[in-house]
């Protein structure tokens, strides 16, 4: 499969385990990119559609129990389609910087490797939920497993994961970036919020000639 990027806007994907930051860097990131006289649309999966709102809460529910796995990914592809159709595309073909919390990468490291699911079938379906559309750029926030899941009182579905479940997101993560380095910037994220957010600016920097302010 061919692999995908919008010609006209700018899509940023934050990406990561439990904890590690993610929604606090989206949103400076956009409040930087505001301030530069961007158009940023801001968003998340799953759930930032009417759809995804319904399927978010089945995915995440604790109540929801055990799904079958690969009721589990497509469930989260639905959402990746009507993610990407609705909101992702439009977005950037008026021109404008797209930012993601969590997307494709997600459902591979979580779904794939953290339930050990047929990886090259995971992808296959993602790929085709999203149009195999591919941010320009993926920032992974890494953290120990036992760090991030432990800056939360009460966990959901996912977050309610073995360790060695949450260890393998994490490897999975690692390796994405790993394999593409030029789409990829991994960063501490037990480094402080302003010192991240400086390496994440000094990154999207050279992207944004491709969006006019």
């Amino acid at each position: 499969m061919t692999r995908t990027y919008a010609a006209t806007g700018l899509f940023v994907c934050f990406e990561g385990g439990e904890g590690g930051g993610k929604s606090t860097q989206s949103r400076l990131l956009r409040d930087w990119l505001e301030g530069q006289g961007h158009t940023v649309r801001l968003t998340y999966e799953p759930g930032d559609t009417s759809v995804g709102k319904e399927l978010r809460r089945i995915v995440l529910d604790p109540a929801t129990g055990a799904l079958a796995n690969r009721t589990e990914v497509l469930l989260y592809a639905a959402d990746k389609a009507e993610h990407v159709d609705t909101v992702v595309l439009p977005a950037l073909e008026r021109g404008e910087v797209v930012i993601t919390d969590r997307y494709v990468d997600s459902s591979l490291a979580y779904q794939g490797a953290g339930r050990v699911e047929d990886l090259a079938g995971v992808e296959a379906v993602q790929r085709w939920a999203t149009r195999d559309l591919r941010p320009h750029l993926t920032v992974v926030l890494d953290l120990e497993p036992a760090d991030g899941l432990g800056r939360f009182e009460g966990r959901d579905r996912i977050e309610g994961e073995s360790l060695e479940f949450h260890q393998r997101v994490r490897a999975k993560f690692l390796a994405l970036a790993a394999d593409d380095p030029g789409h990829y910037l991994v960063l501490d994220a037990r480094q402080g919020i302003d010192e991240i957010h400086a390496a994440i600016r000094e990154r999207v920097a050279p992207l944004l000639g491709q969006v006019a302010p």
